[in-house]
């Protein structure tokens, strides 16, 4: 399955822990070459030697997304390792202040968020188009959120922003190289089981699924087969849209 993906290079930000790691090792075991782009050096060393021990290729990459000479570079050393990119996954994100309303949020937390989660994209973005199109076209899946797509009464202004920036901007970009051999999707994940979800959940975190109408909440693993699902030739008629990974949230 996905065998287009064999001997092909994809780029995945936070791809250390969760549902990046997720997606690195299905790309992996797919056949393409990953390059994970990363801030936490061991979790990201951790990846690509668990990658490595299935006999296959990766790589790491100390970037923060947020800083365009970070992001530039990480590009450039990818395509100088490997010649070419295919595929991007921008992953990296952070939660902020989940449970503060807007008149208490934080002036610093709110730029952490935007900078990160959303300009972040943006740089990714920016920087891995270019040689997308020189390596022949590809796809982008940009990892959003069901915050993207619906806001919540319990707070977090900041994160709702910053991934409802994220599906507008996947809209446009998709739209701008829908004529380049060049898909741009997201997914849009529900309670995923990640260490940061079971970290701001805490002792809630058992009885989050039941937000979903399906009840329970979802993996990451699942996430990852939607990711690669958009990036496959399976869905290439399928560019601008946001997927619900939300066990009916959305419906």
């Amino acid at each position: 399955m996905y065998k287009e993906f064999s001997g092909k290079v994809v780029l995945i930000t936070g791809g250390s822990s969760g549902i990046g790691k997720a997606c690195a090792i299905q790309f992996a075991k797919a056949g393409a070459y990953v390059v994970i782009g990363e801030r936490d050096e061991a979790k990201a060393v951790r990846t690509v030697k668990e990658i490595q021990s299935m006999g296959k290729e990766a790589t790491f990459i100390h970037a923060d997304v947020s800083k365009s000479k970070d992001v530039e570079s990480m590009m450039n050393r990818t395509m100088k390792k490997y010649g070419a990119l295919h595929y991007l996954v921008n992953n990296a994100g952070i939660e902020g202040t989940p449970f503060i309303k807007t008149a208490d949020y934080e002036e610093a937390i709110w730029d952490k968020v935007i900078a990160i989660n959303l300009k972040g994209v943006w740089l990714c973005m920016k920087y891995a188009i270019p040689p997308i199109l020189q390596s022949g076209g590809g796809a982008i899946v940009n990892v959003a959120s069901f915050a993207g797509l619906k806001a919540s009464k319990t707070g977090g202004a900041a994160y709702t922003a910053s991934k409802h920036g994220v599906v507008g901007m996947t809209k446009s970009t998709a739209l701008e190289y829908a004529a380049s051999n060049l898909r741009v999707n997201a997914v849009c994940p529900g309670i995923i089981d990640t260490p940061n979800a079971r970290n701001i959940l805490g002792n809630d975190f058992s009885k989050a699924g039941q937000i979903h109408p399906m009840g329970r909440i979802g993996t990451s693993e699942e996430v990852a087969d939607a990711v690669l699902w958009l990036s496959s030739n399976q869905s290439s008629f399928i560019t601008g849209a946001s997927l619900p990974i939300d066990g009916g949230l959305q419906a």
